[in-house]
């Protein structure tokens, strides 16, 4: 049996007759560059998290870049984040001019561990940037007090948490603002690249709306140095189709995470916590395995995709070299890079080919001793 590590494709053929008729819609009100689709997206996926205000853009890069510059960040100024994600969310902090501060992750969770934050805060702090990794979210009352203790500002990286719940509020309105990707391999993905900010602030909504369209207050006038961070409108039309889906999809990707975790019990894997408070949506199966590399040759030549997310831990990657972090610096998050493989996870995937991946695995690692 072929399974996929993922397949865009198969999600394209249940929804092409819709997908036509709204890109066929937004192309004939020559609604190209934000526009109707776009607004009305922004209301839609505010009201999905709980929030007054969404800024659409285009990319979650941007979203992490703008929700930083209207907290403040500047030059010379320190964010608190985890080197166990993908580099954007490191690269959004050096954009500013500020210096990114690495903090180890709780082995459970893979995410940002909230015990070792206060040893990292200085008086250059000015932003906690804790990531839902993987879609499951990181533990926002703790490194909530640990903010307010020291009065700086959090921002939710919830590029791979669309829908996601912490103590039964959405992600995306815990912290001061957030940053969303809508990256076509996400849990609500569009057809190219996208983002969004999500804030009950209106001001940092009004700031993140001048910022992605060249800093201009209304058309040619400019009151700062922006960016050309706008969203298309064929995505915004894209993304309000795949909305309406996304509740049914992330249950989906529950019940699949559900097959896997029973066909693997016993064995030699280890799993992310689900967490206490927090209500996951699973953007990936993660697993960690010894040996990983030599599992996942074997898993791919039975047909099982496989990625990596991620191979190498930020603090060692070549851009944050200058920084000064060693190998060992964080050990929880090396050894979670050394070992972690992602399993093949979509809402079109079906029950078999879950339970072949999960059983192929479980053949390959074998049972605990």
């Amino acid at each position: 049996m072929k399974v996929p590590f993922f397949d865009l494709k198969a999600q394209y053929a249940s929804l092409r007759q819709e997908v036509l008729a709204a890109l066929d819609c937004a192309g004939a009100k020559a609604s190209f560059i934000q526009g109707e689709d776009v607004d009305a997206f922004e209301q839609e996926f505010a009201a999905y998290c709980g929030v007054k205000h969404c800024v659409a853009l285009n990319s979650g890069t941007s979203a992490l870049h703008l929700a930083l510059l209207a907290a403040g960040v500047k030059a010379g100024d320190e964010v608190i984040t985890t080197p166990n994600s993908f580099i954007a969310t490191a690269e959004a902090i050096s954009y500013t001019g500020a210096k990114p501060v690495f903090v180890d992750i709780d082995p459970r969770t893979a995410n940002i561990d909230p015990t070792k934050i206060p040893a990292a805060v200085t008086e250059r702090t000015r932003v906690i940037l804790p990531v839902h990794l993987y879609g499951l979210p990181a533990e926002m009352d703790r490194i909530l007090k640990i903010a307010t203790q020291h009065g700086v500002a959090v921002i939710e990286d919830a590029c791979q948490a669309h829908g996601a719940r912490y103590r039964g509020a959405r992600v995306g309105g815990i912290g001061q603002s957030a940053a969303f990707s809508f990256y076509p391999s996400k849990n609500l993905g569009a057809y190219g690249e996208g983002g969004a900010i999500t804030t009950n602030s209106a001001a940092i909504a009004a700031q993140a709306r001048a910022l992605r369209s060249h800093g201009e207050s209304r058309r040619y006038f400019h009151d700062s140095i922006g960016f050309n961070y706008r969203m298309s409108g064929f995505q915004g039309a894209i993304l309000r189709l795949k909305l309406q889906r996304l509740d049914e999809w992330n249950a989906r990707r529950r019940e699949l995470r559900e097959i896997y975790r029973r066909h693997l019990a016993g064995t030699r894997v280890d799993f992310q916590d689900p967490g206490a408070a927090g209500e996951r949506v699973d953007h990936l199966f993660v697993v960690y395995v010894a040996d990983r590399d030599a599992v996942r040759a074997k898993l791919e030549h039975r047909g099982v995709g496989t990625g990596v997310h991620y191979p190498l831990p930020i603090h060692l990657q070549k851009p944050y070299q200058s920084l000064g972090y060693r190998q060992g610096d964080f050990p929880h998050t090396e050894r979670a890079c050394e070992r972690v493989i992602s399993m093949p996870l979509y809402p079109e995937m079906t029950e078999e080919q879950a339970a072949y991946a999960a059983g192929t695995l479980r053949e390959i690692v074998g049972e605990r001793g």
